[in-house]
């Protein structure tokens, strides 16, 4: 029998994480569920923060079809996603210090709120910085990484801590240190990431945790339908006006 090919290594891998992270994360995919259903109920508002690719599942799980309408995307500008030129700008930025304190004063956030955090590493000052300011204002935090890197490599806050320390709850995406799952002769460097594809999952799963704990609640979930449905535009109007001093991407 033939060696599987590098395209069928990946999927194994990213198959294999996703059944990790399923298995392992269980109980902390159903408490984030449950944070964000606490602050819906509760009148709070939802964030989510990542840096570089870190803020692709953030976006994911803003304004988005079938997705929870109060999660609201926290800017740093510069640093969310590669948009700035040179690219190298944005990797600068995570290792500023008093950026995400001032980023956080100027946002409308409050006591009260939800913020997710998102860094694969954890390691650098700005997700760091974020979740302690943060909670210093009140908020609960969930930072989404992998704790192997807080096992395997060195802070890069003054604190000498990481993302994961900083947090009322942590989701961990199991991803290795490195972010790549294969390696091939004749290819310098390992390659084939997987981090995005895990760490969207398990911040999709906890806004499904969050729907069915709401409904459980007797509470709608406002959920946005698409719009390229029949009525898609209308419902998510609908759910905009009702919900409108808690989202803040229309404005």
């Amino acid at each position: 029998m033939s060696e599987s090919k590098p395209v069928d290594q990946f999927f194994d891998a990213a198959m294999g994480l996703l059944q990790r992270v399923r298995d392992e994360e269980a109980g902390s995919i159903a408490a984030a569920g449950d944070l964000i259903a606490g602050t819906v109920q509760d009148g709070g508002r939802i964030f989510a923060f990542g840096a570089g690719h870190s803020s692709l599942p953030a976006q994911d799980v803003v304004y988005r079809a079938g997705g929870l309408a109060l999660m609201n995307l926290l800017t740093v500008p510069g640093a969310v996603g590669v948009d700035v030129l040179p690219a190298t700008l944005g990797s600068a930025l995570e290792g500023v210090d008093g950026l995400a304190s001032v980023v956080l004063e100027c946002s409308p956030v409050r006591a009260g709120d939800l913020l997710f955090i998102i860094s694969l590493s954890g390691r650098n000052a700005l997700p760091v910085e974020m979740a302690q300011k943060a909670r210093a204002l009140g908020l609960k935090v969930v930072g989404v990484t992998s704790v192997a890197y807080a096992e395997g490599t060195t802070s890069r806050h003054s604190s000498g801590t990481f993302l994961k320390d900083h947090c009322d709850l942590v989701l961990d995406s199991k991803i290795a240190i490195g972010d790549a799952e294969l390696t091939l002769d004749g290819v310098g460097a390992p390659f084939a990431p997987a981090s995005t594809i895990v760490t969207s999952a398990l911040m999709q799963a906890a806004v499904a945790a969050a729907a069915a704990e709401l409904a459980s609640r007797g509470i709608e979930p406002p959920m946005l339908r698409s719009g390229n449905v029949d009525g898609g535009h209308e419902w998510n109007g609908r759910v905009m006006d009702e919900y409108r001093d808690r989202i803040f991407y229309r404005r």
